[in-house]
């Protein structure tokens, strides 16, 4: 009776690690090659203001985190650098810093959605024409699944 408790737990504890990998892998594995260098500091040049994704956040962690540098101008957003893998990350401009949980729900009425980042190394997104990158001052990566801060840079 012992060893079938023991074998039942163990495999329930196997399957459970299996899917926390999986989950932390297959973003990895199914997301499309990031822009190349060349075509990121080509875009970077057109920037109107430049800020910096830091792992040192109080929101971010050991798998929830960002770091390098953020461009912006009113046409478009390029990221130069890394961001923890994961699925289902989401772009956002907000009015005010935020760099936790708790501060991006609280301030998320005021935010607007850029679009979704699909790869780790670096992304482009474009600034829809509607939206005034002069009326926020921090750019936000949210993971919308599971509702993590990922990382955050103030700009102005």
């Amino acid at each position: 009776m012992l060893r079938w408790i023991f074998l039942s737990a163990s495999h329930a504890a196997m399957l459970a690690i299996g899917f926390a990998l999986g989950i932390y892998f297959l973003p990895i594995l199914t997301a499309p090659e990031g822009p190349d260098e060349a075509m990121l500091a080509q875009s970077a040049q057109t920037a109107l203001y430049t800020a910096e994704f830091s792992r040192d956040l109080e929101g971010s962690d050991f798998l929830h985190w960002g770091e390098g540098t953020v461009s912006i101008s009113a046409e478009r957003i390029t990221h130069q650098g890394k961001l923890a893998p994961g699925p289902d990350y989401k772009l956002y401009l907000l009015p005010e810093f935020v760099e936790t949980e708790s501060q991006f729900e609280a301030a998320r009425d005021g935010a607007v959605r850029l679009g979704d980042i699909k790869t780790f190394d670096g992304f482009l997104i474009d600034v829809p024409p509607s939206v005034d990158i002069e009326a926020y001052t921090t750019i936000v990566v949210w993971c919308e699944s599971f509702g993590e801060f990922i990382t955050a840079a103030k700009y102005r």
